[in-house]
């Protein structure tokens, strides 16, 4: 699979450093990055990660290529989509999150790229996917989006229990790392005023778009999910706390989702108890913790963890070989 990887911000270098760290990704041909800054800078922040660590084996930038796991990748600086080298590339991973229309999407497509994957949710997208949710759907679809790193985390999850329970209704709150959305210090970043305010300090309540991304992904559950957020002073690993109520309560909840975990590739379990940074680099979407799982009334409490960046990275990849492969 051809592909080229358009903004190397945080998800763009976390699927650059999946693909070349992982074993299973080594098919992969990265033809070139796209970003805004100087490739001198990307390939600094590509070798130090605050994050994930350094990147085994380092990078460094010289001649127009990032030098990294033993290849020589052009690094493009502010290249319009259009202008990308795409002839024969199967698929354009934009991980700007600024595309907002569609005809510089449709313009890549027209410069040879054979499909789109949008890293974020976006109205221009014929169809959004969720894997683990809704990823049967994608069909011929050649601009797909991959939802948000939240509705990733939580559709799979509605979607077993309402399969095997009957969900009647629930609402979730995100615990959320704070992102580059947010300010490091008080500053005026938008209308939401609570994001304007110091990001690494305070915990932040504000929205999601995954409640609204739940019924398009998931339309037989519309209306019936409701979400929030809280932005916390932590800078990777997130967490979904959902409460449900459903038509045929299971008699042991946390055995009930022990089964679900097993059933689906991309939910996880975790057993000891765990803090955020303990979760760092896992690839699920979603790791469940049954023990903390609560019943009140006719009520049920479900508690996961999600790497929203490592995570959401790796269903990147998985969405986007599922892309590729229709086309064989």
């Amino acid at each position: 699979m051809r592909i080229v990887i358009h903004g190397f911000g945080r998800i763009g270098r976390v699927i650059l450093r999946q693909i070349l760290t992982t074993p299973d990704h080594a098919d992969i041909e990265v033809v070139a990055v796209n970003d805004l800054a100087a490739p001198e800078t990307c390939a600094y922040l590509f070798k130090y990660d605050s994050v994930f660590g350094p990147l085994p084996g380092g990078a460094s930038y010289a001649d127009g290529d990032l030098l990294a796991g033993g290849r020589a990748i052009p690094i493009l600086t502010g290249v319009k989509m259009s202008d990308l080298p795409l002839d024969g590339v199967d698929l354009l991973l934009d991980c700007t999150g600024a595309t907002k229309d569609r005809a510089s999407v449709d313009s890549a497509l027209a410069a040879g790229a054979r499909a789109v994957l949008i890293s974020g949710p976006s109205d221009i997208a014929d169809i959004t996917i969720v894997k683990g949710a809704n990823e049967n759907e994608v069909g011929d679809c050649s601009v797909v989006s991959n939802a948000s790193c939240t509705t990733n985390a939580v559709a799979p999850l509605l979607r077993d229990l309402d399969t095997r329970f009957g969900l009647i209704q629930g609402h979730m709150t995100t615990i959320h790392c704070y992102t580059g959305s947010q300010p490091m210090v008080d500053a005026p970043r938008g209308p939401d005023l609570a994001r304007n305010r110091a990001g690494a300090v305070s915990m932040v309540p504000t929205t999601t778009s995954a409640a609204k991304l739940v019924d398009r992904v998931l339309p037989d559950l519309a209306g019936r999910v409701t979400g929030a957020a809280v932005r916390v002073p932590a800078i990777s690993v997130s967490a979904v706390d959902l409460v449900v109520r459903l038509s045929t309560p299971p008699t042991s909840p946390a055995d009930a989702l022990r089964e679900l975990a097993d059933a689906n590739p991309v939910v996880g379990l975790v057993e000891d108890a765990c803090v955020s940074v303990d979760l760092r680099g896992r690839t699920e979407s979603l790791v469940i913790a049954p023990n903390e799982t609560l019943e009140t009334g006719d009520q049920l409490r479900i508690f996961g963890w999600y790497d929203n960046e490592w995570g959401f990275s790796a269903r990147m990849l998985d969405v986007a070989r599922m892309m590729h492969k229709r086309g064989k």
